[in-house]
């Protein structure tokens, strides 16, 4: 296979989608910088997969423009727009062989066999699949029958790649092990992805940047660190990760950050727009620990309402005077009980004020 054709951006301004008076995407723009993988992330119905069909020219936008590589695509075909995309299904035919499917794209472009036959081959090699050629996809698993897609999508060398959750079929474990082998691909070869799923954690694992949408529009777009640890509401908040949502004050209010009080804990933290007085604290469940009753770090008292052993953790909900606290707790060797007294103790790097 030939050297890797160069990688494109994808900008979108201000686009909205409408199916009859059903709005699926709602004036959204952002932009993905070439070499990337950038991905978007919510829950079913937000308009994720609307988004990356109008990026295929599967879909055609009722308002604004699609450019990809500076070109404005808006009108264009699929087969136009340098763009490969990678289905949940896979979409493979069952009557092909490995080889026939990998190659058929380069076959109806005009490929001579031989050559589609060579390059074909090199994308196996790419994805782990040499000597797979021969078989049929009824003989292969699940996460080979995935690599053969995205071999698919990537002999044909496009500008962008797409990934329509591609995971969704496999197994927890072959899961996280397929997206590791996605985002190394993609570094290794410097492709721009732009890649949907619903599944937070994958998301995090994979992305350069991460877009969530909710409700047709894009709630917040950044790094996985940054929408993690700095959540612009408290669908952000709840969506990436879990996140407890307890009652605080805001004092002492500055141009960027205050004096949070949480029980008896008070912890500066950007403020992000809230005013002074009652808030609300997201607070990640590693943020919280156990600490004995009469610990001058504890914040918080409360009474232990569930519990339950997983392994390597124990995970707790309490009943506290701010709120319900959900916590996830490293030592499992003396386990509370439901009905336990206990009081908590919270570090600043789990705790993000939520905007007004």
């Amino acid at each position: 296979m030939t050297e890797a054709r160069k990688a494109l951006d994808v900008r979108f301004e201000n686009v909205t989608k409408r199916y009859g008076e059903a709005v699926a995407v709602r004036d959204v723009s952002f932009s993905v910088a070439p070499g990337t993988l950038v991905t978007l992330l919510g829950p079913s119905g937000c308009g994720k997969t609307t988004t990356l069909r109008m990026i295929a020219g599967l879909e055609q936008p009722s308002e604004g423009r699609v450019l990809i590589g500076g070109r404005d695509v808006t009108g264009m075909p699929p087969a136009e727009r340098d763009v490969s995309m990678v289905f949940q299904s896979y979409a493979l035919f069952p009557h092909m062989t490995v080889l026939e499917n990998v190659r058929y794209g380069l076959v109806v472009s005009g490929r001579r066999k031989r050559d589609a036959n060579e390059a074909a081959l090199a994308a196996l090699a790419q994805v782990g699949l040499e000597g797979f050629g021969n078989r049929l996809p009824s003989e292969l698993s699940g996460g080979q029958q995935q690599r053969v897609a995205v071999a698919r999508a990537l002999v044909l060398q496009p500008g962008v790649m797409l990934f329509d959750e591609p995971l969704s079929n496999l197994d927890a474990r072959l899961r996280r092990h397929m997206r590791e082998e996605i985002r190394a691909l993609q570094q290794r070869l410097g492709l721009t992805v732009v890649y949907v799923t619903h599944d937070q954690s994958e998301a995090l694992a994979i992305s350069d940047e991460i877009i969530v949408m909710n409700n047709a529009v894009i709630a917040q777009q950044g790094g996985p660190r940054d929408l993690y640890e700095r959540p612009a509401s408290a669908f952000v908040a709840g969506f990436i990760g879990e996140s407890n949502r307890l009652a605080a004050r805001l004092e002492q209010r500055g141009p960027e950050e205050g004096t949070v009080v949480l029980g008896s804990a008070r912890v500066v933290l950007p403020h992000h727009g809230a005013a002074e007085g009652a808030i609300t604290l997201a607070v990640r469940p590693e943020a919280v620990r156990l600490v004995p009753v009469a610990d001058p770090a504890a914040a918080l008292a409360g009474t232990v309402t569930a519990a339950a052993y997983l392994g390597a953790t124990m995970e707790y909900l309490v009943d506290s005077e701010a709120g319900e606290v959900f916590i996830v707790c490293p030592e499992t060797g003396s386990p509370r009980k439901v009905g336990d007294q206990v009081a908590l103790a919270v570090r600043p790097q789990g705790l993000c004020v939520l905007a007004a």
